[in-house]
């Protein structure tokens, strides 16, 4: 390439990496985009999100056809599953993802570089196997990383992370999940299907942290319901591979005592960090936080000029969308637009069968900080769909103001949840109320009606229960 100088340069091609550059040539910005991995998508769409979800669809699909729909009237003789076929689809969804988005480079003119990137201040960036890059801006969107656990190797065949739970060869008889967090719980819950026994071990008294506590209470005994077994308060402190098998220690965090476990396949899913390596901040006198984090003010910007970060590799919820919103948001204002993405409304969503959809403040919270709430509950099983689906697991939450009736949080266990949150999300952020949902018609018979009631029993009336 004969002109390396651009006005916005993007280091990581990830979902804030891609979208943000694909957002900057649209306003007009001479944009590249310089990704190592040699594949667009980051962590998400190769390793992460997209691949999991495949293999969350795949094994639902096997788990319906073992066993769920002779109420249907449905039998089926001789299921066999084909692992190596479910996990071929898997990397045909990513590698045709992967090329849309370079699909998506060229329709838009981004320039798309491949390599390994690192600052070397003034706006200037090496590029390993390229010529030097210039550009006025520079933008960090390097995502991030599995958290090792201090005295636990990982070799991604026996002692996998994420990454090689994705891969495994065949259906572990055995699978000990430590971390009780969505990773870990969605791919638990994939191996699970398949007809491993999961464990799952977690160090804290209860899964998904962060979530509001009677929904996570909620969604442990569905996970109880399908196999999966728990063991809370529970601290892993060995685990070595012995041939085919991982031997591992644990000690009970409250009473100090230990045992022995034993598995064919280890998941350490304990949770990610920056992604920070080899970047030359130092160089560039980009500095970090305490926590590992790039230390970034308002509008995204480091402490070295020009330079601004995105993602996982700042503070916040470390979530695909997040970034993305990230993404566009710096480019807009870079172009001089006035942007806007509100935080507190960012949701997180878990897709296990049901999925587990949440916005906003929880109950927990808001007891904490003293606020006068009321909330409003509607089972599914009271929803006419989820009965004609059977998928009547779970229920609606919503939270709102005692005084105003604002809507504070929306906290959702169903089939189709992730679907579901968008709707009070939309009424939070215009600033709306639990009325608002409930004098909104919904079409009947659907999942959403759910949601109508819920509101409607933040005032005590809702209809069908």
């Amino acid at each position: 390439m004969s002109d390396m100088n651009f006005d916005i340069a993007i280091i990581g091609g990830g979902p804030g990496g891609y979208v943000a550059a694909i957002r900057a040539a649209q306003l007009g910005f001479n944009t590249v985009c310089i990704e190592k991995r040699g594949a667009l998508g980051g962590t998400c769409l190769n390793v992460g999100c997209i691949p999991s979800k495949a293999l969350l669809h795949s094994s639902h699909l096997y788990d319906e056809a073992n066993g769920h729909l002779e109420e249907h009237g449905i039998g089926i003789k001789g299921l066999s599953l084909d692992l190596s076929a479910m996990l071929a689809r898997k990397d045909k969804v990513v590698d045709d993802l992967t090329k849309g988005i370079e699909f998506l480079f060229k329709k838009n003119k981004v320039t798309y570089i491949k390599g390994a990137a690192s600052l070397l201040g003034g706006g200037k960036i090496a590029v390993e196997g390229s010529d030097e890059v210039s550009a006025k801006h520079i933008i960090l969107a390097t995502g991030s990383e599995v958290t090792p656990l201090p005295g636990i190797e990982i070799d991604e065949k026996r002692i996998v992370s994420s990454t090689g739970a994705l891969e495994l060869k065949e259906v572990p008889k055995e699978l000990v999940v430590i971390g009780g967090g969505v990773i870990g719980l969605e791919l638990g819950s994939v191996w699970s299907r398949l007809g491993a026994n999961v464990t799952v071990v977690e160090f804290l008294d209860r899964i998904i942290p962060g979530t509001d506590s009677e929904i996570a209470k909620t969604f442990q005994r569905s996970l109880k319901k399908q196999g999966l077994k728990f063991k809370l308060s529970t601290k892993v402190t060995a685990a070595k591979t012995k041939g085919k098998k991982v031997n591992l220690t644990v000690e009970s965090v409250k009473k100090g005592t230990s045992e022995e476990m034993s598995a064919d396949a280890v998941l350490v899913a304990i949770g990610r960090r920056p992604y920070v390596e080899g970047l030359g901040l130092d160089a560039a006198g980009v500095e970090l936080t305490e926590r590992g984090q790039i230390k970034i003010s308002e509008g995204y910007k480091t402490t070295a000029a020009g330079v601004y970060a995105i993602g996982d590799v700042v503070e916040g919820p470390m979530l695909a969308h997040k970034a993305e919103e990230e993404g566009v948001v710096l480019v807009e204002l870079l172009a001089g637009q006035k942007p806007h993405l509100n935080y507190g409304l960012i949701p997180g969503i878990i897709y296990t069968n049901p999925e587990v959809a949440t916005v906003g403040q929880t109950e927990d919270e808001l007891k904490e900080a003293g606020v006068d709430y009321r909330v409003g509950k509607f089972p599914m099983q009271a929803n006419s769909r989820a009965r004609t689906s059977g998928a009547t697991d779970g229920m609606v939450k919503i939270i709102a103001d005692a005084k105003t009736d604002r809507v504070l949080g929306c906290h959702i266990i169903a089939s189709d949840a992730g679907a579901l949150i968008h709707e009070a999300i939309a009424v939070m952020e215009f600033g709306g109320s639990a009325e608002d949902i409930a004098r909104t018609c919904h079409g009947h018979p659907t999942s959403s009606e759910a949601v109508k009631e819920a509101a409607l029993a933040v005032d005590g009336r809702p209809i069908h229960i």
